[in-house]
């Protein structure tokens, strides 16, 4: 295969989007369950082999087919060059909500029972909603031009559900199964694995990868459990923050930060009041969460040290000299001043010092407070000191820097 590089690109960008990705011949005994097991759950396995056996006579070389299915899901199958039998699928991937009314309708028209029902509900969690079809389709398109040298030497078809799926399945001799859990089963271990990629990504403060999941897993594909959309919304980023604060303390962040994001997000869930604005608070939050395991995240040090640093971050006005705080953490003081300057490769004095420049320069940058006020708010009641070591650690002084940034 001369056009591995490529391939193995297109794979790479579906499976980012969660869309299935399938290579197989159809030579082999074995029919690939293209529709994540759809099939099998409702009628039996052997229905796949009945598909593939039709692909000899209707597949064509320097082809892009673009299928619509029986089942509302799409996907894109293509007859790879310079190697005979062998095809590349891509799905199933949806362009629409699949609302509860659009799945009872379809259950009605195919004469479903209530359990296969609720089997396609959960279902339907595990296909990705690509809202952009057009960037999708353009991907296909350059793959093409790869795969047969141009533009002009290949073609897109579209495939209708009545040719794809050959089959009705409301009169179809197959026998429909009453009951299989299986369709269930995997749904949910298949959320529950990309529950465990997210946390592991913000335990670890991967935002470029915790964001990608949130991409490719928004409430489109979640399951509606109540009437009520913006409380169905409001519970499921509930539980996401649930995951991210377990996900942060992982991450060995203090629950003293880990409670006042808590607290914040909280307030702002119950004041979700549309779908959008619930979809943004959850990328919000997400990337919060992996902003305070960066910040706070304490795997590098000693426990020591660890409750020296939440010590300082948790009060800046308090007495943060060397004796206080080896005095309030019964530690010796000379212990406490080597080990700090070993972990963090500066003197406790100047952690201390850059803490609280830190945010003196939030408050500058945020508020309209006097600079006196925000002197004793960082733990400098003496502005004259307060001034000195600001201008030591930005090079300028407080007012300076508060006019260049008005």
């Amino acid at each position: 295969m001369n056009y591995e590089k490529e391939y193995n690109f297109v794979v790479n960008f579906l499976n980012k989007l969660n869309i299935q990705t399938t290579l197989f011949n159809i030579d082999e005994d074995e029919a690939p369950k293209f529709d994540l097991g759809l099939r099998e759950t409702i009628y039996d396995k052997d229905i796949y082999k009945k598909f593939f056996s039709s692909f000899p006579s209707t597949g064509k070389p320097n082809t892009i087919y673009h299928i619509n299915d029986k089942f509302l899901c799409q996907y894109f199958v293509i007859q790879l060059p310079n190697n005979p039998g062998a095809y590349f699928m891509a799905g199933p991937y949806t362009d629409f909500i699949l609302t509860d009314e659009v799945l009872l309708k379809l259950a009605d028209q195919y004469n479903f029972s209530p359990q296969i029902f609720a089997q396609l509900k959960k279902y339907y969690t595990r296909i990705p909603f690509i809202k952009d079809k057009e960037y999708l389709l353009s991907l296909f398109m350059a793959f093409g031009e790869s795969l047969w040298d141009g533009v002009d030497n290949y073609s897109i078809e579209k495939v209708n559900p009545n040719t794809f799926d050959y089959y009705d399945p409301a009169t179809n001799n197959e026998k429909v199964k009453k009951e299989s859990p299986i369709l269930v089963m995997n749904t949910l271990e298949a959320r529950y694995k990309k529950e465990n990629d997210l946390f592991q990504a913000v335990s670890k403060g991967l935002m470029h990868k915790a964001e990608l999941y949130m991409l490719n897993n928004r409430i489109s594909t979640m399951e509606t459990r109540l009437n009520d959309p913006i409380r169905d919304i409001k519970n499921y980023t509930i539980i996401l923050k649930t995951v991210l604060r377990l996900a942060a303390e992982q991450g060995k962040v203090h629950p003293i930060y880990i409670d006042a994001l808590s607290s914040q997000f909280a307030k702002q869930i119950e004041a979700i009041t549309s779908i959008q604005s619930g979809l943004q608070l959850q990328m919000d939050m997400v990337k919060e969460y992996c902003l305070l395991v960066k910040k706070h995240c304490s795997n590098n040090y000693s426990l020591p040290i660890q409750r020296v640093i939440t010590y300082i971050d948790t009060d800046l006005t308090a007495d943060l000299s060397l004796k206080a705080l080896s005095d309030s953490l019964n530690i010796n003081s000379s212990y406490l001043s080597t080990l700090f300057k070993k972990e963090t490769g500066m003197t406790l004095t100047n952690y201390v010092n850059k803490k609280r420049i830190e945010h003196a320069v939030y408050l500058l940058s945020s508020t309209d407070m006097q600079i006196q006020n925000i002197a004793q708010y960082c733990g400098i009641p003496d502005v004259n000191y307060f001034t000195k070591i600001f201008k030591k650690v930005m090079n300028k002084t407080p007012s300076e820097f508060k006019e260049e940034i008005r």
